[in-house]
């Protein structure tokens, strides 16, 4: 019949792939009761549910995880390479890898070093330095926005019972990365919605505690999962807002702002080579006079990241584009001169 071999199907894709027992055995009784069901009016609807059921459980990486580059050298020039400075922050990273390497990467004692979070004005590189993270670890990284979250399903997930119910974003993120032992960044948590905040840092709670968040359990999957080997990092622009409870499983890290050379610096050795390259232009079609710096790193005022900047150089670099493109030049050299004429509007 039809309906045994869809039965059928669902058997095989929980046998292919690794998951724990107490989940298997519970998904066989629940198929198990649906061969009762073949037949009667309800048996489509709880298919349908059980099918999509199955295929959250068996794409989660249970047992699935990436090692770990316990390597400095490595990290100190995939830090530098994507960021100017940030000393105290980068040597924070590089104890905690040392850390690590010394004790293991499988240790669970590491996971009870306070979580990260960098605090800081926006633009000041808060979420680009957590990726950076993940990168010089060898780890995937995934990020999860706080900005306006009302509820604190949308974390945990929803129950089965309700129609169009869903995990939770943390199930959903180590869905997408395919590893149990990712870096997730949780952004702006000082941000979310006054109404869900108290509940919201309630789940917060759980998901940083080591004592906790062993055993994890999403509304919608309804069985433990072992998060104590995510690296969880968190950004705020501010500790305001932010549960006493939950402050004291993080460490607060300032992020701070940028002076104007340090923006020179930054635009000369960083953002300038990289919006060049994404337009196609060479080092000898697009130069900068040195003079001409100050007016691209404070063209509307002082900000104090590089958002700004950043959007300065890429307005630059389209109309450089479109000139060479249009014949009307070959090459440009950005001076006192003729600078307005570049800087976006």
């Amino acid at each position: 019949m039809p309906a045994n071999q869809d039965l059928l199907l669902l058997e095989q894709k929980i046998k292919a792939v690794y998951l724990p027992q107490g989940l298997k055995e519970e998904i066989e009784i629940k198929i198990n009761q649906l061969y009762k069901l073949s037949g009667t009016e309800a048996f489509l609807g709880e298919l349908d549910r059980l099918n999509s059921y199955i295929d959250w459980i068996v794409n989660l990486p249970w047992n699935t995880r990436t090692k770990d580059i316990l390597d400095l050298t490595y990290a100190k020039k995939v830090l530098d390479s994507h960021h100017f400075g940030l000393t105290e922050i980068k040597d924070r990273i590089y104890e905690y890898i040392s850390v690590m390497k010394l004790k293991g990467a499988d240790s669970k004692e590491i996971a009870r070093a306070p979580i990260l979070c960098f605090v800081g004005l926006v633009g000041t590189g808060k979420t680009t330095i957590a990726s950076s993270i993940a990168e010089a670890m060898g780890r995937k990284f995934a990020r999860i926005p706080f900005g306006g979250m009302g509820d604190p399903l949308d974390l945990r997930g929803q129950s089965r019972m309700h129609p169009e119910a869903e995990p939770g974003k943390i199930i959903k993120a180590l869905r997408n990365v395919q590893s149990k032992n990712p870096v997730i960044l949780l952004d702006e948590i000082d941000r979310v919605a006054a109404e869900g905040r108290s509940s919201i840092m309630g789940v917060l709670v759980e998901l940083l505690d080591p004592g906790q968040n062993s055993a994890f359990v999403d509304h919608y999957i309804d069985y433990p999962f072992d998060l104590s080997e995510v690296l969880f990092i968190a950004t705020a622009n501010n500790t305001t807002n932010i549960a006493t409870a939950v402050l004291d499983r993080l460490e607060p890290i300032m992020m701070p702002s940028y002076t104007d050379q340090e923006k020179i610096t930054i635009a000369k050795q960083y953002v300038l080579p990289k919006k060049m390259k994404e337009a196609g232009l060479s080092e000898t079609q697009l130069m900068f006079d040195d003079n001409v710096w100050p007016q691209i790193v404070r063209p509307l005022g002082f900000d104090a990241g590089i958002r700004t900047l950043e959007r300065t150089i890429d307005g630059v670099v389209r109309k450089v584009a479109r000139e060479i493109v249009e014949g009307k030049t070959q090459n440009v050299k950005l001076t006192p001169l003729n600078v307005k004429q570049y800087l976006p509007q």
